[in-house]
């Protein structure tokens, strides 16, 4: 039995703590009056100064001018709310993440039972181990949605006073539109059903796994069979509810048909690299023994796949909204390419350019460090395209990765390690009563295999 070392265990609240100060500080050095704002709009344009003396020749009046607008109360106070919406915005990104991130784990996991696939069998105690965090990552989602049930934070403008009163300045027709989806209570209801739906299947398909190593008939596989495929059904629909619900309901005027596939593809690809990421750091410390260089293979062809994948969804997206040029489309992404042109261009890079090039090769796939450099890029360059799908619509172009986003990435972080390995110390590491766990245990890619004999010969 793993033991979940006291070490890694002090690291884990470590940086959970770390992380929890910083995003407290981030809270209480948040500016709080518009006199604040003002000055550090001031200071924005002192640094900024020289670039705007050496604009477009004739702009020295509109330049003033927009100078002058910046500085009234009105300009003020938006950016006020922009930089209180920021420690907001920065811990939203960061659980988002994760909790997609643990989600997408689970879905694979169902798939992998659905399918009674035989090669990633030796897998699944790490599966269930990671989606231990759903439980803590849920309860965390479901105290932000309050907080925003509540008005304690800004992130969704259409939940602002009066936009659904036309008799109020505040009056926006087109969200007024789609009040029959985006409405208070129905979207806390729906956030609290995506939430409890996915933590019950976990719970069983946990208990029903563990019932597979000492029971004496199927009766806990095929459960567990059964739970998985309603899972599976309930994940399809609620994946792209919350997608809407969390993430496009950010930018209330905007709309994609690809989105929910687009929030799954990001996802997909981060979850299939932390389960490499673990399975790795576990093998390495004898605690996975029949985790072979083929089961690493696999998932790091899946990495691949789901890389390409996530490109075509992407490509699709940005290129049927710019083709069109409908003005209500193409803001999306104007506001992403004027104020974030270099994470929304590297992030490109980092989720398809690198680790297709790193990881096309078959022989690269079955290295361990070679995966573990890919997987670093990929989730890097997952967490950028989160944090673009969140900041423009939360805290526009006063964007800056500092104390809060770090502080976050930190906080959960830390639960991420605490929580799966303390789930990975309270069971076997292999799933014993599994009927197909032999041919996990035998698994070999055929062309490592035979690689390796023609090179033997």
């Amino acid at each position: 039995m793993y033991q979940f070392s006291g070490k890694l265990k002090t690291f884990s609240i470590a940086l959970m703590i770390i992380g929890a100060i910083g995003v407290g500080y981030s809270f209480f050095s948040a500016p709080k009056t518009i006199e604040d704002a003002k000055e550090i709009i001031a200071n924005q344009h002192d640094n900024h100064g020289t670039s705007h003396a050496a604009d477009t020749h004739g702009k020295t009046a509109a330049h003033s001018d927009a100078k002058s607008a910046h500085a009234d109360d009105e300009h003020a106070e938006h950016v006020l709310h922009q930089l209180q919406n920021r420690p907001w915005a920065a811990t939203y990104v960061a659980l988002f993440f994760f909790l997609g991130i643990t989600l997408l784990v689970l879905a694979f996991y169902a798939s992998q039972r659905v399918a009674q696939a035989g090669w990633s069998i030796v897998l699944f105690r790490v599966m269930e181990a990671i989606t231990a965090n759903i439980v803590p990552l849920s309860i965390l989602m479901f105290v932000f949605v309050m907080t925003s049930f509540g008005h304690l934070n800004h992130l969704f403008t259409w939940m602002g006073e009066g936009v659904f009163d036309p008799e109020s300045p505040n009056y926006d027709a087109i969200v007024d539109g789609k009040k029959w989806w985006l409405n208070v209570p129905g979207w806390t209801i729906r956030s609290a059903v995506y939430l409890l739906g996915w933590c019950v299947y976990r719970y069983f398909a946990r208990k029903f796994s563990i019932a597979e190593d000492t029971a004496t008939d199927r009766k806990p596989y095929k459960k567990n069979y059964h739970a998985s495929v309603i899972f599976l059904v309930f994940f399809m629909i609620t994946e792209s509810m919350m997608s809407w619900d969390w993430i496009m309901g950010l930018d209330p005027h905007w709309f994609s048909t690809l989105f929910g596939w687009y929030v799954l593809a990001t996802l997909l690809v981060s979850a299939l690299t932390v389960i490499a990421f673990v399975t790795i750091y576990l093998r390495s410390k004898g605690h996975l023994p029949f985790v072979n260089d083929s089961h690493i293979h696999d998932l790091a062809k899946f990495m691949f796949g789901f890389s390409v994948f996530w490109t075509y969804l992407w490509f699709a997206q940005f290129m049927l909204i710019w083709y069109a040029d409908i003005s209500e489309e193409t803001v999306y992404f104007i506001a992403r390419f004027n104020d974030y042109k270099l994470p929304f261009l590297s992030m490109v890079v980092m989720n398809f350019v690198f680790p297709v090039l790193l990881l096309i090769n078959s022989d690269f796939k079955s290295k361990p460090w070679f995966v573990v450099i890919g997987g670093l890029v990929i989730l890097a360059g997952h967490y950028i395209d989160v944090f673009i799908m969140v900041m423009p619509a939360t805290v526009g172009d006063q964007w800056f990765f500092g104390i809060p986003e770090m502080s976050a990435l930190l906080f959960f972080i830390g639960l991420f390690i605490f929580a799966t390995f303390r789930s990975f110390a309270k069971a076997a590491p292999i799933p014993k009563g599994n009927p197909f766990l032999k041919e996990s245990e035998h698994y070999h890619y055929y062309n490592i295999e035979h690689e390796g004999e023609d090179n033997h010969h």
